[in-house]
């Protein structure tokens, strides 16, 4: 992908996003609380988190959509509401649905888009990159889900942003639209260009990111690199999934019997996790220990903790679209 053009802005030694002490309402309840984190310039960050963590009102914010009734938010050394006049020509903004006019052709929602930018991308090689080729005179409301996202992309790509808001940018693509998709993503980040990504695949956060900031019930809870967060000194996990609930103080038990350097994590009634310096030997004790106890396994196995683990260890919630 071309780089975007020299912006008239100094790109100064801020960080392409910086927020501090955001705190977010709705009415009586806090969505964001006293939220502080950072995107360096030129990086892929993966904002991850359950449902209702905040995620969404955290990105609009830094988009301009919303004021801050806490706290400080600036997206390329600019605030995103007093000078959003100045900021909107530099970023991009994929939502998750929507976007485009029911009956507009694909092609001709792109082509508008690209008009009202000063250096657009060439949109016959963008459509053909993404794939629309195949669908640019489709009504935008009869284009299946994973078009629908690609469109979303190109649309927010077309006129070579320096920073770029994706949220769920593969829902309901092929594996190989997907990893298309994946590519791009990569691209822009090697020409420079700063990616935001909101994700339910952690398996796409794993791939991309170079940096992943964890967050729940409007609180940061963890931030690092995929590397860092599933391995954190320890090597692998077992996951366990009974056909019955736990009995009362699994979790202990089963950890008396492995020992201290393991920790056991119990995810919800009939699943938990152990994780620690695991082996065949350590998976022959969790087995050892199922049939001490009468408990009945439907799936043991063995693997390296992924991100998707951490973020049900650190939230007790799974990422669901």
């Amino acid at each position: 992908m071309p780089a975007p053009p020299a912006s008239d802005e100094p790109a100064g030694d801020e960080p392409a996003v910086s927020i501090a002490g955001l705190v977010m309402r709705y009415g009586d309840k806090i969505a964001v609380d006293d939220l502080s984190l950072t995107v360096e310039r030129g990086s892929i960050t993966a904002v991850l988190g359950p449902n209702g963590a905040g995620k969404t009102t955290t990105l609009e914010t830094c988009e301009g959509y919303r004021h801050p009734h806490l706290g400080t938010v600036r997206v390329l050394g600019l605030d995103p509401r007093r000078d959003r006049r100045a900021l909107l020509p530099r970023i991009g903004v994929m939502l998750q649905s929507g976007g485009a006019w029911s009956g507009v052709r694909a092609r001709e929602m792109l082509d508008h888009v690209a008009r009202l930018h000063a250096h657009p991308l060439d949109t016959d090689l963008l459509s053909e990159r993404l794939g629309l080729d195949d669908c640019g005179r489709t009504p935008y409301r009869r284009l299946s889900g994973g078009q629908q996202q690609r469109l979303g992309l190109a649309m927010a790509l077309v006129g070579r942003p320096e920073l770029v808001f994706v949220d769920e940018p593969t829902a309901g693509m092929d594996p190989q639209a997907r990893r298309t998709t994946w590519a791009l993503l990569s691209e822009l980040r090697a020409d420079g260009v700063t990616v935001v990504l909101t994700t339910h695949f952690m398996e796409e956060a794993e791939r991309l990111a170079d940096r992943v900031h964890i967050i729940d019930r409007g609180r940061l809870v963890v931030s690092g690199s995929p590397l860092e967060l599933t391995r954190g000194g320890k090597v692998s996990t077992i996951r366990l999934v009974v056909t019955k609930p736990f009995p009362a103080g699994a979790p202990s038990s089963l950890r008396q019997r492995l020992g201290e350097a393991i920790e056991v994590t119990q995810l919800d009634d009939v699943s938990l996790v152990v994780t620690g310096p695991a082996d065949s030997t350590t998976l022959a004790k969790v087995s050892a220990w199922c049939e001490e106890h009468g408990v009945l396994p439907e799936t043991l196995s063995l693997g390296q903790r992924t991100l998707e683990d951490v973020v049900l260890e650190l939230t007790g919630r799974e990422l669901v679209p």
